[in-house]
């Protein structure tokens, strides 16, 4: 059970840090170009979605390897 514990607090903390690179990534691109005018907030919003799935994909694919890298002891 311990070890369940173990991983949901890495999950957590891994989802975490990836939504925050994302994030600080998109604020690289320049879109106010591609936002009309009075629609700042939406936009915002918008970005912080896309942050959280890019950074959720990044997460679960790190911490997918993470388990199957701890699993392949069961394989011998």
């Amino acid at each position: 059970m311990y070890s369940i514990g173990q991983l949901a607090i890495t999950g957590i903390f891994s989802h975490l840090i990836f939504i925050w690179f994302a994030w600080r990534l998109l604020q690289v691109f320049n879109l106010e170009t591609f936002i009309r005018k009075g629609r700042a907030k939406e936009a915002q919003i918008m970005l912080l979605f896309i942050a959280i799935v890019i950074g959720t994909g990044v997460s679960r694919f790190f911490l997918d390897i993470l388990q199957w890298t701890k699993d392949m002891m069961y394989l011998f």
